[in-house]
């Protein structure tokens, strides 16, 4: 059965998707993706979308904002939410 995801997450998914793209240069745009990302974490568990969950937790694993310096992981955390993207429909 597919998840329901309530549309003010698939919106904020779609920010957060778009800031990832020009965060991997910029700490405190990294920082607001791990901010925005976390809320969306905790707002998927509360609406039962454990799977959408799980893909989120593992985005946050990877993702580590560190202040002056590039993202070491942007790729792989960029492969990662480009999977969320069956979600965002």
């Amino acid at each position: 059965m597919a998840e329901i995801i309530p549309e003010d997450v698939k919106q904020d998914l779609e920010k957060a998707i778009s800031l990832h793209q020009r965060a991997t240069a910029d700490y405190a745009q990294c920082q607001e993706f791990s901010r925005l990302m976390s809320s969306i974490l905790s707002r998927l568990e509360d609406a039962g979308c454990y799977s959408a969950a799980d893909r989120v937790m593992g985005i946050l694993l990877e993702c580590n904002p560190k202040s002056g310096s590039n993202c070491e992981k942007s790729s792989q955390v960029a492969n990662l939410t480009k999977k969320l993207e069956k979600y965002r429909h």
